[in-house]
Parts: structure tokens; sequence; C-alpha cells
């Protein structure tokens, strides 16, 4: 069994919100370059603003737009359906019906439809204005697998990536602006997710003066598929058979750990304080929904 999945990592500066055909021209641009790629992700608000790595949150709530009305999404979903690709233009800044911005992660597919939307769980404070998001998200790729998203610093947050494989994502999707020195460490959580677990994770930052790149997309057992060395605009491409998450959750990690099979149903369960509550044996298993 196999199912692969071509994809196309964008680590590519941020554009201004208005700037809607000068992004049009660079996502078909890339998928003239590789027209093998059926997903193209592109790094966090990289529709908001194009402050230059600075931290201007009045430029992005200034941006903010309704997901599923206005020219952005007309757009969006006529370039996926145009292209026939799965489309993640990283995340927007979201005016949500209650009068409230977001920073919400979108995907379209190749029928032009808006298959997801994800709001950040976990923003950036004190400096990100955006009000959090509440639930964690995964969509089903037709013909390829389930996806999970996760915006920026999410990933810092275990229980982010934990809850999307619980929920049956093989694939995360992290989509980053990252201008400062942290970088450094974000690269060893994005192999950390995955490896903990067994997921494929692919992290794509803002590329300089936006942010400092270093994207990179890691396999469930923690290996480094593709990485970009440095800041500068770069496309990444691989190809991920989603098959490995369950062939590793079957054998191990390296051929020994099986996190996800750890709890026995006749286990007790494990209080856990931090969240009021615990872990059951019973709702421990991968989910299908």
């Amino acid at each position: 069994m196999s199912r692969p999945l071509p994809l196309a990592l964008v680590q590519a500066a941020g554009r201004r919100a208005d700037d809607l055909k000068g992004f049009a021209a660079h996502v078909e641009h890339v998928a003239r370059s590789h027209p093998q790629a059926r997903l193209l992700v592109y790094p966090e608000l990289h529709l908001a603003t194009d402050d230059l790595g600075s931290l201007d949150e009045d430029a992005v709530v200034d941006s903010a737009e309704p997901v599923r009305d206005g020219p952005r999404h007309t757009l969006l979903s006529r370039l996926a359906a145009d292209l026939g690709i799965w489309l993640c233009p990283g995340s927007v800044s979201e005016l949500g019906d209650d009068g409230r911005v977001y920073n919400t992660a979108l995907v379209y597919s190749p029928q032009g439809e808006l298959a997801a939307t994800y709001r950040k769980v976990f923003p950036w404070r004190p400096y990100e204005r955006c009000t959090p998001g509440s639930t964690f998200v995964v969509f089903d790729m037709t013909g390829y697998g389930r996806a999970g998203l996760s915006i920026c610093y999410d990933a810092w947050f275990p229980e982010s990536t934990r809850h999307l494989a619980w929920m049956g994502a093989e694939i995360v999707l992290n989509v980053v602006k990252t201008p400062t020195a942290d970088r450094e460490q974000e690269t060893v959580i994005t192999r950390a997710n995955a490896i903990v677990n067994q997921v494929f994770v692919a992290s794509v930052n803002a590329a300089t003066p936006s942010g400092m790149g270093r994207s990179l997309l890691v396999d469930p057992e923690g290996r480094v598929l593709v990485e970009s060395p440095g800041a500068l605009a770069s496309v990444l491409t691989a190809v991920v058979d989603l098959d490995a998450v369950p062939t590793v959750r079957r054998f191990g990690t390296a051929g020994l750990s099986r996190m996800w099979e750890q709890l026995r149903p006749d286990d007790a369960p494990i209080a856990l304080p931090l969240y009021g509550g615990r872990m059951d044996p019973r709702t421990r298993a991968i989910t299908d929904r």
C-alpha cells in the first residue's frame, strides 16, 4: 500500500493584503515550476502585511476580512480550482461574525471549495492582539489522507499537535512567521512533535525579511526529509507517503516505540490535574472523526 502526496512548501516573504494579483502570479509560477505538487503551503499571515519582519499588529488588524466573503476568498477559490491543487495560502487576518479578528489558516480544495479554516489557538502574547481560537481542525484530502492545521506558536504547546494526531491527522501543516532568534528552537520542536505523535510535520516559515526561514519537513520518526538552510526565499519539494504513519505506529519508531498502544483497556485512568481531567484508555486511541 502507498499513498504518495507530492507537496511544495513555499518559504516566501509576506505580501500586502491588497496584492492579490501578485500572490496569484506567484502561486501560478510555483505550480508551473513544480507540476507534480498536489499541495502548496505558504507561511503564516502571508497575505496580511508586508511589514518586513516587524510586529505591526495594526496592519494585521486592518487587513481583516471574512474568510467566506470578499475579494480574497474569491481569488483563492478560483486559483485553487484553476490549478487543480490543494492550496494552503498560509494564515490570513479574519474578521469574524462576532466582530473580532482572528489569525486563521485556510485550505482550498482542487474544486475551489474552502475545505478547512483554523483559528490560531495560541497567539504569541503579548505581541499578537488577535483573538484566540478554541477548536483544533483536521481535514480530509480525498485520495491522500487527513491533515491537521497549526499556526506558528501553537507548535510550542504539545497539546495542539497531540490533539491533531488523535483526531487522525497524518500530516500537520504548521504555518509560521518567525523573524526572531528562537527559530532554532522551533526546528527542534518540529522534530519532537513528529516523533512523539508519529506524524509528518511541515513547518513553513516566512523568508527574509519577513522571517528567519529554515522551513523543514519531518517524517513520523523524526527524520528531516527536506530543509531550507537559511532565510532566503525558496520552495521545498517532497513526496510523502502517508502510509508511513500507520506503518510506524504498527511496528514502532525505530522498530521499537509504539506510544499510541501504550495504554490497555484494563489500565486505570491517569489523572491530569493540569487540565482538570484524565487520560482514559478508552479514549486514547486514534479517532476516525
